[in-house]
């Protein structure tokens, strides 16, 4: 059986992605995660875009930028996440493609500099869970119906951030959608979701967006820090 390592920074979405097509297919793997400020130089010889995610695969190969990662594992280990309908595959790539999109209207907040950017962050956040909220099957819990998916996989991560940054400065908007906000609790309630406890990896975030000394970071407490 080949041997995989994924590379991470602690509260990389993009890394927890691949992370979570790995555990849906029952893969064993090693989680090295490492500074994003000291990023070693085995890693920047393996990552040509010196980001993570990395997969690397026997020491071998490695494999670089989340879709990629998780479209070959999808298509060399089953079970297979993506549908087995040509079209339905495609519409579900046409999502997974607005992922970059929806993830910077959604937590985009969690990098404004001041209160004028924060207001035009936040902004975007309904127009994004408006659009999920026509594609979302009714039957639900995921966003095919009842088979979990890659598109799954992909909008978790950035779903529990949105949650995240929702407790530090409460907007109450997914409540208005209701479909996305069933669908994102199923995805919160799913084991492979989550590489740390839940309340742990929440801290972890909470700190990292404190740190960055943007216009949120105000409202988390210093013991947050402290604690850390």
């Amino acid at each position: 059986m080949a041997k995989h390592f994924l590379v991470s920074f602690k509260t990389c979405p993009w890394v927890q992605r691949a992370a979570i097509v790995l555990r849906e297919k029952g893969v064993a793997f090693e989680l090295r995660h490492i500074d994003r400020d000291n990023r070693p130089d085995w890693f920047l010889a393996i990552s040509p875009h010196k980001k993570v995610p990395v997969l690397s695969i026997d020491n071998k190969v490695s494999l670089f930028e989340s879709n990629a990662i998780a479209e070959y594992l999808d298509e060399t280990i089953e079970p297979r996440l993506h549908p087995d309908d040509p079209v339905q595959r495609a519409i579900n790539r046409a999502w997974t493609d607005f992922l970059p999109t929806f993830s910077e209207m959604v937590t985009g907040q969690a990098y404004a500099d001041d209160e004028v950017a924060y207001k035009d962050s936040i902004a975007k956040i309904p127009p994004a869970f408006e659009k999920l909220e026509g594609a979302l099957k009714t039957q639900g819990p995921f966003f095919n119906g009842s088979k979990y998916s890659l598109v799954d996989a992909a909008y978790a991560p950035f779903l529990q951030r949105y949650f995240y940054l929702d407790r530090v400065k409460p907007l109450g908007v997914i409540e208005k959608f209701p479909r996305v906000k069933a669908w994102a609790d199923a995805l919160l309630k799913r084991p492979s979701t989550h590489s740390f406890p839940e309340a742990e990896f929440e801290q972890l975030y909470r700190l990292n967006v404190k740190l960055r000394k943007k216009y949120l970071s105000q409202f988390i407490a210093d013991q947050a820090v402290a604690a850390e």
